[in-house]
């Protein structure tokens, strides 16, 4: 189409192609079409989803299954570092340990099981405790993350100081070594942070779709 699609096309299809697809799945005894719904975006690719669905609001049905189908693909692309996350973010087993439904002490495949429960558990259960499940999960991994920042932070801070550990040998210059250290452990430790706030807000969305589902409002 000239110009692109026009927009209100495009929010009209977003809507009911994820209130169909919804449907579909809950209506279905197939385990078949269970499967296909979960690995849509292995089979389709995420660019004819994103064009789909990328652009809805949060607090839209194709918004928030879109970050769904985004946080599944994103655990099972990174399920040793996340699981690893899970570790440092929830050391002692609490009540998100309970929600999400992850063991304290989480392995790969605890982690790409999860993923495919929580987004399986929105289209053939409740949808507002897999939603939460998401936002528990979401919550958990990015303290995770923000630990480790804090960490790499106070070993840049240690670096500048002079009081971190020794440079490695073989530098021709140990201040501009430590210096170089520092600016990297700070660059590292600004981009988890910077992940971190992102989980917290997608967390704050997948609560927020299960507050609207539960009222009959997300649509």
């Amino acid at each position: 189409m000239s110009g692109g699609a026009d927009p209100g096309v495009v929010n009209e299809i977003a809507h009911s192609s994820a209130a169909a697809l919804l449907d579909r799945v809950r209506h279905s005894e197939d385990p078949m079409v269970v499967e296909r719904v979960l690995t849509i975006v292995e089979r389709e690719g995420v660019d004819e989803i994103a064009e789909l669905w990328s652009s809805s609001p949060s607090d839209s049905l194709p918004g928030v299954l879109w970050r769904l189908y985004m946080l599944r693909a994103w655990m099972r692309e990174h399920r040793d570092a996340i699981a690893r996350l899970w570790r440092v973010g929830e050391p002692v087993a609490t009540s998100a340990s309970a929600i999400a439904g992850v063991d304290q002490a989480p392995t790969e495949d605890d982690i790409v099981r999860l993923a495919d429960s929580i987004l399986s558990g929105a289209f053939t259960g409740d949808f507002a405790v897999a939603m939460e499940r998401a936002a528990a999960f979401t919550d958990v991994v990015a303290l995770g993350l923000r630990v480790e920042a804090k960490h790499l932070s106070d070993m840049a801070g240690d670096l500048t100081a002079g009081s971190g550990p020794s440079v490695p040998a073989g530098t021709t210059d140990s201040s501009d070594s430590a210096a170089e250290h520092a600016k990297r452990h700070a660059t590292r430790a600004a981009r988890l942070m910077h992940t971190a706030a992102n989980l917290l807000v997608t967390a704050k969305d997948f609560q927020h779709a299960a507050n609207l589902w539960r009222r009959g409002k997300l649509e």
